[in-house]
């Protein structure tokens, strides 16, 4: 009976240091962190401001570097911090739509980085922009002479 408490024991313990290793692997370096992922711009304007910025945080215990950040087509164009983000710090990912193209909005950017929790992170945008205004031509007006 005792050994087979102690063999119990030395499992659980064996067991829990194995898990505080994993643990350690998964906290131990550079960690980006996300306030939100995916913003949602409703409806908007036809030539209307189509920037977002996307707020992250190194939650990490190494400094964060964005190698990249790439929109899923040319309409959606990323800008990122060069510099690397020490442990604690937050940086901003700044995404711009062309809102001079009609219809719904749903793209992504994808971020490459040293991240030891995503080194692949995908943002998202969607929203609808309305059509195009119609351009009205000048009304003539009678007795106005073309000089």
């Amino acid at each position: 009976m005792k050994k087979g408490i102690i063999a119990l024991a030395m499992a659980i313990g064996a067991a829990f240091s194995m898990n505080q290793t994993i643990a350690q692997e998964v906290v131990n370096g550079p960690k980006i962190e996300f306030k939100k992922d995916v913003h949602d711009y409703g409806e908007l304007k036809y030539g209307a401001n189509g920037t977002y910025t996307f707020d992250f945080k190194n939650t990490g215990n190494a400094p964060l570097i964005i190698s990249n950040a790439k929109g899923s087509c040319n309409c959606t164009v990323p800008s990122w911090p060069k510099e690397p983000i020490n442990p604690g710090e937050t940086g901003k990912i700044t995404v711009h739509y062309d809102t001079k193209r009609s219809g719904v909005i749903n793209k992504s950017v994808t971020i490459t980085s040293n991240a030891a929790n995503d080194p692949s992170k995908i943002l998202r945008i969607k929203g609808n922009v309305g059509d195009k205004p119609e351009t009205v031509a000048p009304v003539k007006t009678a007795g106005a002479s073309a000089n």
